[in-house]
């Protein structure tokens, strides 16, 4: 397909997609289909709810009951949570009293209005890995959901929803009692006969731990090799782009990705499995210094690490893997602040950026039998900001990463529904960035996914994702993507031009990593037109005036400053082997440390999950 063709395709939709809801509660369930409530919401199933006037604000709750602040404390879960969209009030009449109907957004329910299957459903057609791989979500979820107090939310086998491999609640549930690792033992135990034949028997053994009462992190180890076993069982193929642009109305790039069309070209530094994007925090000088520093930082990093898990051969448990992802964004963070405070730059003069990071670590792993399998198929994302991470098939898109932003928190620390505090000025301001404090006080959301199906990993800056583009174009994208219709140099590209188009007032990155488990299409003839042209490298272009001033410690004089750098160059060299030293002691930080926690058994225990795992 020509690359102009494809991006024709992609059109803005003529109005905004539906807004379903769940209508939570008996009487909600007894509102007869095809009732209209309060000009606003049509009933269209049992308990799912179209809001007509999805621009308005719903109506909220006056007081944040005890029901309402497990929904709020949860945020980070979106993944597998809903969130408190509004309520519906219910005018007193002679035989009822005053009602109000607790409504859900992000609940799982898809693009036609129907639920998704329940995971009792769609268990018995289910390939083994998948299998698996919803027993792991589900083991995940139960510490978290369990300090909420609504672990219950697990045990019901309706109230467990699946979209592809992600496991979703329809609502959450206190229940009346105190519940135990015994009980999802007993409940995994009613379907775990219709499983694979292939993992029948070691299901049932696990479920028979769980009822004995052994500890949760024995469960998670052995559940977590028989996932990685499976996964790894299909062989993985990777294929990764990545382009920035400055937009049509900014002088200069603040954004940086990796990689970029010089790091493909370069195949002696090349890290092939791994995806950064940074974008420049606005408000703040020196965003596109902070941001190539970011990422420069972290692929040596990343090298060094992955260096040390070849050397070492045996298979990281998630907790060790996040415990070094998060030192490498210590190490970063604090590259940056030294450029911070070497420039005594304060509060908002302070230079910082987000980050999204995905890495698939192909660790090697040795099943029972003494079979090698080369991929492990673990992908781990690791975000701070609000630049996204989304996974793409033909048939959903699904937003992975969370923003670090005021409403988020306000809402996190169960002050405020999502939707009031969208209304806030300040809604959209980071909470945090990298580089803007010290380390301790970061906290970077790591996760960790497990490859077991084809699809995109998409990492892009606010320049694509304001006013919801992702959404309303990724069905033009990843299909012709995933069906070989177009390249993945001409979906970013394609993306690129959209953003420009459509927002324009923001830098623009993408990187797409395209991961599959099946046989490839034939690849498509048709390329990009000869006239279109690749976007400049950020990671090689010139820095602006005003960067410039910035990374040879001139805040003012930029005309000054690029004199006296061609008659002193050693003040050049001071900046940057300044950098490269504090990369290299970060380094030597992370030996350590890597040195010091790496398990000395293959059976360490997996986690508890971080507050945004999945």
């Amino acid at each position: 397909m020509l690359f102009r063709e494809f991006v024709n395709r992609i059109d803005p939709p003529d109005r905004p997609p539906p807004q379903y809801l769940w209508a939570v509660g008996e009487f909600a369930a007894q509102i007869p289909v095809g009732e209209t409530l309060g000009d606003r919401y049509d009933v269209i199933g049992p308990q799912i709810w179209c809001d007509r006037h999805s621009d308005r604000a719903p109506d909220f709750p006056e007081d944040i009951t005890l029901t309402h602040l497990p929904y709020l404390r949860l945020v980070r879960q979106r993944l597998h949570v809903p969130q408190i969209y509004g309520i519906y009030r219910q005018a007193a009449s002679e035989s009822q009293p005053d009602r109000e109907i607790l409504l859900l957004d992000n609940a799982p329910i898809s693009p036609d209005g129907q639920l998704y299957p329940s995971l009792r459903e769609a268990w018995s057609t289910a390939p083994a890995v998948r299998q698996v791989y919803w027993l792991w979500q589900s083991l995940q979820l139960w510490p978290i959901l369990d300090e909420q107090g609504v672990a219950a939310s697990l045990l019901n086998p309706e109230n467990l929803r699946v979209q592809g491999w992600r496991l979703w609640l329809l609502q959450l549930h206190s229940g009346n009692t105190g519940h135990q690792l015994t009980d999802l033992g007993y409940h995994w135990a009613n379907w775990i006969s219709s499983s694979s034949a292939i993992v029948a028997q070691p299901l049932s053994q696990l479920c028979q731990r769980m009822r004995e009462g052994e500890p949760l992190t024995h469960i998670e180890a052995s559940l977590n090799q028989l996932l990685l076993e499976l996964a790894a069982e299909r062989p993985l193929s990777l294929e990764i782009s990545g382009a920035s642009d400055p937009g049509p109305l900014r002088s200069h790039n603040e954004d940086a990705c990796y990689p970029t069309l010089d790091d493909l070209n370069h195949r002696d530094r090349y890290i092939r499995d791994l995806a950064i994007l940074c974008d420049g925090v606005g408000g703040h000088d020196g965003g596109e210094v902070a941001s190539q520093t970011a990422v420069r930082t972290l692929t040596l990093q990343v090298r060094q690490l992955w260096t040390s898990i070849q050397q070492d051969r045996q298979l990281l448990p998630p907790k060790l893997v996040r415990e070094q992802l998060a030192a490498i964004v210590r190490v970063a963070n604090n590259t940056i602040a030294h450029q911070n405070d070497s420039q005594e730059r304060q509060a908002r003069q302070r230079m910082g950026t987000t980050l999204v990071l995905g890495w698939q670590l192909g660790q090697s792993l040795r099943n029972d039998a003494g079979v090698v399998r080369a991929n492990s198929h673990e992908l781990y994302l690791v975000n701070i900001g609000d630049s996204r991470a989304y996974w793409l098939t033909p048939h959903y898109c699904q937003q992975l990463s969370v923003d670090d932003d005021v409403a988020h928190r306000e809402v996190e620390f169960g002050r405020s529904f999502y939707r009031e505090a969208q209304q806030r000025l300040d809604a959209g301001a980071l909470t945090q960035a990298l580089g803007t404090r010290d380390s301790e006080f970061l906290q970077p959301s790591i996760q960790r996914f497990v490859i077991e199906e084809d699809g995109i990993l998409l990492l892009c800056s606010d320049g694509l994702s304001d006013q919801d583009w992702v959404e309303k174009s990724w069905q033009q994208v990843a299909p012709a993507v995933l069906a070989g219709d177009c390249t993945l140099d001409e979906a970013v590209q394609a993306w690129i031009q959209l953003a420009n188009e459509q927002n324009g007032h923001d830098n623009t990155s993408v990187v797409m990593m395209l991961c599959r488990v099946s046989p490839p299409p034939p690849k498509p003839l048709d390329s990009f037109d000869s006239d279109s042209e690749a976007p400049e490298d950020p990671l090689e272009s010139e820095f602006s005036e005003a960067s410039k001033a910035l990374l040879y410690d001139q805040a003012t004089d930029v005309a000054g400053a690029a004199a006296r750098r061609r008659r002193r160059p050693n003040a050049t060299l001071q900046t940057v082997l300044g950098i490269v030293l504090t990369i290299l002691l970060g380094g030597g930080v992370f030996w350590v440390a890597y040195q010091q926690m790496r398990p000395q058994t293959p059976s360490d225990p997996f986690p508890d999950p971080p507050a945004s795992d999945n």
